[in-house]
């Protein structure tokens, strides 16, 4: 309790700069959660205005997470009142708008509660052990006031200690009150308070980092701090500065997924189960490496489209393959280069990219361009539950197009530039320089720059769906890559199943697969194999005992209706995409495979 009430002080008495503290404040928030027993937080916000009509709005979305999230339908009790206290009409023109009639044109106060029950990356969440805050959830907004500055009082739940875990820098003298540049910077700074654990802290470059978890489990926490100190130091000297004063990795219980966010992110820790095995603590520090990268590409390296933002809508870019997908790319080369990953596990990540990529059929249908735009419909990893899925991940293509650019320009250039060498000209040039985000265009003018030659092939990848020729870049590298079409089963019926219980299950159907062509689709319950009672066990024993051209035959049930379906089993033949070094590499190609793997 002592330790934890030092380090609060610590984290959260940062000052802000002259700067903001000079600009009008007019929107001022306050947070409170005594409620917590209900998942209720309670919001007031005090607003100076001079306007007879104000739009309070909601956000349709929040920064990091292309999807759209209902974040309106949990407010609850919304109430208005003037500088006197005399209660405001108000209506709702849309879902996401509480439209009030200020008569007086004077200072309004506005007041209401949030019903918090997702316990997700990317909502808000509140019961009597924690508080988590994504920001756009919980805090309505003025379209007038978005570009600046807010400030937020966050008052924790009385039974938890005072520890807020958050970005945000706290006003000078003011104690648990913090204060935003802007609503991007608010909405992109989350909040995590409760039963929390300050894991031992490090810096780098002297800047204070810091990892803030709730219920973390049983593993070494100097070493995970150590280890997660390599993976800082790594990623941040790929661009040479540090753009924050402090950084906070917020830990907000067990799950999956994570968001990146200006100084801080936000992760799904499970602790424990990550550290269970190698292959578990080494997908754990790629996961990690990838969300701290994010402060640098994507939020500071960003596409035009990627702020200031528009929160009443989705806001579409066709570069997510480079703000998602290179950033992919980048942990594989952070957890590599840290030390923390071998070469062949680097070569097995790359080669897991393309098999998921070139494995399914939306590698026919879609681009990294389409996928990038359509992830607002199609989701990040493309559409999931199709039939016959025509989308695919910018996940998998992104880092592949990465590795390819950045061998293009290493080869180009004999080794003397690389892609490290655009993201800092971008990082420099467009976020420091001009203060904006980077056109579509001027991404390829400065890849090209930086290469001294055209790069159409490569882009031509991104932007179509012509099949990459895979040996050609990967050879740059000093790098072979396996591209033959080998025989992966031979019985084969193209069912993707999983076990619910008593009951198996298939949640998808591959393409034009023996099951396929029997009609077989997603979201049916197999009853029995061979007239057995179907498990998870049953079916693989049965493939294990047939070939391809034996029989099949399952009693499905779907939608209430039985049948029983004879499949003829084939063989299923795929690229494996194994890479290795090449054997005989020239001068070149081992130069570039040995500063590409080392870092240097």
């Amino acid at each position: 309790m002592k330790l934890l009430s030092k380090l609060t002080l610590a984290f959260c008495l940062f000052l802000s700069t002259g700067a903001l503290a000079q600009q009008p404040v007019n929107m001022q928030y306050s947070v409170s959660m005594e409620k917590a027993a209900e998942h209720l937080y309670h919001v007031e916000l005090s607003n100076k205005t001079h306007l007879k009509t104000l739009d309070f709005k909601m956000c349709v979305w929040t920064p990091g997470y292309y999807q759209l999230i209902n974040f309106a339908g949990a407010v609850q009790n919304f109430t208005v009142t003037d500088a006197k206290g005399n209660a405001l009409k108000f209506e709702k023109p849309t879902k996401d708008t509480w439209k009030v009639t200020n008569p007086t044109s004077g200072d309004v106060k506005i007041a209401y509660d949030v019903k918090a029950v997702v316990p997700f990356v990317g909502n808000v969440y509140l019961d009597e052990t924690r508080a988590y805050i994504t920001p756009g959830g919980l805090f309505m907004y003025l379209d007038e006031e978005l570009r600046h500055p807010v400030t937020i009082q966050m008052k924790p739940y009385s039974k938890w200690n005072n520890l807020v875990a958050t970005g945000l820098d706290t006003l000078k003298g003011q104690y648990h009150v913090y204060k935003a540049a802007d609503f991007d910077v608010l909405y992109d700074s989350p909040f995590l308070m409760g039963e929390l654990e300050v894991l031992p802290p490090f810096t780098v470059q002297n800047k204070p980092h810091n990892f803030i978890g709730y219920k973390l489990p049983a593993f070494d926490r100097q070493a995970f701090m150590d280890d997660l100190k390599k993976i800082v130091v790594t990623g941040s000297n790929i661009i040479g500065e540090i753009p924050y004063t402090h950084y906070t990795f917020l830990s907000i219980g067990a799950g999956g997924g994570g968001i990146e966010h200006l100084n801080s992110t936000s992760l799904s820790f499970s602790g424990g189960e990550g550290f269970n095995t190698p292959e578990a603590r080494k997908r754990l520090y790629n996961f990690i490496a990838h969300e701290y990268f994010h402060h640098y590409n994507v939020k500071r390296i960003r596409p035009v489209e990627l702020g200031p933002f528009d929160y009443s809508k989705e806001n579409h870019t066709n570069m997510l393959w480079v703000s998602e997908g290179f950033t992919v790319y980048y942990e594989y080369m952070i957890t590599r280069h840290a030390g923390l990953m071998s070469n062949e596990d680097m070569f097995g990540d790359f080669q897991n990219n393309l098999r998921n990529y070139e494995n399914q059929p939306g590698h026919l249908y879609q681009s990294a361009t389409q996928a990038s735009y359509n992830t607002w419909d199609d989701g990040p990893n493309g559409r999931q539950g199709d039939d016959f899925n025509k989308t695919i991940s910018y996940y998998d293509k992104g880092p592949i197009l990465g590795l390819m650019l950045d061998f293009s320009i290493r080869q180009a250039t004999q080794n003397k530039k690389t892609l490290d060498d655009v993201m800092r000209l971008l990082y420099y040039k467009y976020y420091k320089k001009l203060n904006r985000g980077f056109t579509e265009q001027e991404f390829r003018n400065e890849c090209e720059k930086m290469a001294g030659i055209p790069l159409i092939e490569v882009f031509e990848y991104a932007s179509t769906v012509k099949p990459p020729n895979y040996p050609k870049y990967f050879a740059y590298g000093g790098l072979a890559v396996d591209t033959v079409t080998r025989v992966v089963s031979q019985s084969w019926a193209g069912l993707n199943v999983r076990q619910q219980g008593d009951t198996l299950r298939i949640n998808t159907v591959d393409y034009k697969s023996p099951a396929w062509d029997k009609g077989i689709r997603g979201r049916t319950a197999i009853l029995s194999v061979d007239g057995t009672p179907a498990t998870i066990e049953v079916l693989f024993k049965a493939f294990a005992t047939k070939n391809s051209g034996d029989s099949l035959t399952l009693s499905l049930i779907k939608n209430g209706e039985k049948r029983d379906v004879t499949i003829v089993l084939g063989t299923l033949r795929q690229k494996t995409f194994k890479i290795t070094p090449l054997p005989n590499p020239d001068k070149l190609q081992a130069a570039i495979f040995k500063s590409w793997t080392e870092g240097h």
